[in-house]
């Protein structure tokens, strides 16, 4: 049995340092399954593929490593999809593992294969959005693949990889020395960095411009850097603007910190941008949502403004507008080195206090004109003021996982995020029911911090069976389901464009309808809490976090729009020269 592939892969990935897999079983990987019974790796049980997908996406952006997935043939494969497609968009690094069909059964359509174009092709299914996608072809290779794999995931522009393997394949004796070789090989490659030439220029020319902004992005916490990027910032006093994965890589707190750009992005924060002169962007690949949809009347205006671009990928530099100098590096060891020649050039660094009383007057001023909403008693509750009570209640290092609409875009808009790394959001993919599953994810990665999920019902409602793997296995997550009976988001835009709601609103006989997601809750076995009044949310959130286990809180929420001063080509595509945005559909 020692020498049995799956009871080596497990031994492999304990050597790795592997501590959970997420997945749920089938007739293809129980060999797997039965190999991590007796392994320190804990096996994290989901109902549902997607679940498992995002909870090792949230694992992976919290623990900052390769997080690692078990996952059945065919709908098992297809479930997961789209959580492993989310964490593709977004550059987490993750080891899909499927099952597959038995090697001896190529050409028959044996049980759950996905076969309608080619035979034993299930790993076909991924390759548009996975870095590569393996089958497995012989019991001996697999331990090569796997160190491939891992290697893969986690180099470059990390993100998933899958490694199919032939169900047979898991049953059947190989060399150990096989997979003894691959503990020779290095675990972590060298990343570039840049030269000391590169870095006088990049700070000569910083300094001498007269508007220079930073422009950030979900890279820098990949990375590894935000001390370094914040360290800097301080030290030339450069303003800094970010992307929605951006939130939070240099703490809100921050004086030179102006905010996120783009449709949700405050108009102040698009016009700083759109007026620099120098922009060195830093791990970002210039999204439409993050940059008015490219449209140089609203946030950026490349190659008016120059712009230096440092980047792991290649790829990535110029992909969206023009670069006057771009670098490809690993961002820790660039901005280590720029700090240091920053010093050197500049040892007593620059004071800029006219730019950090400007953004203070500017967050001193969107604070007061939100300050109606956050104090309004009404009930349902104004989105700004579930938002604003929920920043007093949480510690500053508290992950907070998102999902789609207000709690996404109002997040990143509004609440302020404090520890790097800490707000987990789908950016690329905005997928509905990523929230509740990575903050799962997050826990477990980091189960000493608080993790809340502000979720809508609509986010919640895609897969509510994460209550029941919380339950099992007790991780004390509080999700704050804001509830406006509706896909919200959606719903706004239909009604300002087409004056119609049909299809996005949650409705019984004519009437506003909401699951009891409170006693769903409790049919899992999780704590269930239905907020009745704007004056109970906020101690029952203070008591729920304190009680350290699972809790549902919901709380039921206007459906007012994101208040916005950006752009998106999409309300041009609508309402052609109309200016129209959203609409409340209360």
């Amino acid at each position: 049995m020692k020498n049995l592939v799956s009871h080596q892969l497990v031994r492999y990935l304990e050597e790795r340092g592997v501590k959970h897999i997420f997945g749920l079983c089938g007739h293809t990987n129980i060999a797997v399954l039965t190999a991590l019974e007796s392994s320190s790796i804990k096996f994290i049980n989901t109902r549902h593929e997607q679940i498992a997908a995002h909870m090792a996406d949230g694992y992976a952006r919290a623990k900052k490593e390769t997080a690692v997935v078990l996952s059945h043939l065919g709908p098992g494969l297809t479930n997961a999809a789209t959580g492993v497609a989310n964490a593709a968009l977004d550059s987490i690094p993750m080891v899909v593992i499927a099952g597959d069909i038995p090697s001896h059964y190529y050409g028959k359509h044996p049980h759950q294969e996905i076969n309608l174009h080619a035979d034993g092709a299930q790993f076909e299914v991924y390759r548009p959005f996975v870095k590569r996608a393996w089958r497995v072809e012989s019991p001996h290779l697999l331990p090569e693949i796997m160190e491939k794999a891992f290697q893969l995931a986690e180099s470059g522009n990390p993100g998933p990889v899958l490694v199919s393997v032939p169900m047979d394949i898991f049953s059947k004796e190989v060399d150990p020395a096989y997979f003894e070789k691959q503990k020779h090989h290095t675990k972590k490659l060298h990343k570039p960095s840049i030269d000391d030439e590169t870095a006088r220029k990049i700070i000569q020319t910083l300094t001498e411009a007269e508007r220079p902004v930073f422009y950030v992005g979900g890279g820098v916490i990949l990375a590894d850097a935000a001390k370094e990027l914040e360290e800097l910032v301080n030290h030339l006093s450069i303003p800094v603007a970010h992307s929605l994965m951006g939130k939070g890589v240099v703490p809100d707190d921050n004086p030179f910190v102006l905010g996120m750009t783009g449709f949700w992005g405050r108009k102040f924060i698009n016009q700083k941008v759109k007026e620099a002169d120098y922009i060195l962007a830093l791990g970002t690949r210039f999204a439409e949502a993050d940059n008015s949809s490219w449209e140089e009347e609203f946030t950026f205006t490349a190659p008016e403004t120059k712009l230096i671009q440092i980047d792991i990928d290649p790829t990535e530099i110029g992909r969206n507008y023009p670069v006057e100098l771009g670098i490809v590096a690993d961002l820790k060891q660039a901005l280590t080195v720029l700090n240091r020649v920053a010093k050197e050039l500049l040892p007593n660094g620059i004071q800029n206090e006219k730019a950090k009383a400007e953004i203070a007057d500017f967050h001193s001023q969107f604070k007061e004109n939100n300050k109606t909403y956050i104090e309004d008693n009404s009930f349902p509750m104004q989105p700004q003021r579930i938002l604003e009570e929920v920043r007093q209640v949480l510690p500053r290092d508290a992950f907070i996982t998102t999902d789609v609409g207000w709690n996404k875009n109002g997040v990143g808009q509004q609440f302020p995020i404090y520890e790097p790394g800490s707000i987990l959001t789908p950016g690329g993919l905005a997928t509905m029911g990523f929230g509740p599953a990575a903050a799962l994810g997050a826990k477990l990665a980091y189960p000493d911090r608080v993790a809340v999920s502000l979720v809508g019902d609509g986010g919640f409602g895609q897969n509510p069976a994460v209550l029941a793997t919380a339950a099992e296995e007790n991780i004390p997550v509080v999700w704050v389901i804001m509830n406006n009976y509706a896909y919200g988001t959606i719903a706004g835009l239909q009604k300002a464009h087409y004056g119609t709601t049909l299809g996005t609103l949650f409705e019984r006989d004519g009437q506003p309808y909401s699951p009891e997601f409170s006693s769903i809750a409790k049919g899992f076995g999780v704590e269930g809490i239905k907020i009745t009044s704007a004056a109970e949310f906020k101690p029952a959130l203070e008591k729920a976090i304190q009680a350290n286990k699972p809790v549902v809180i919901d709380v039921a929420m206007l459906n007012n729009p994101v208040p916005t001063d950006g752009h998106w080509n999409i309300m041009d595509i609508y309402s052609p020269d109309k200016k129209v945005h959203h609409a409340a559909t209360n």
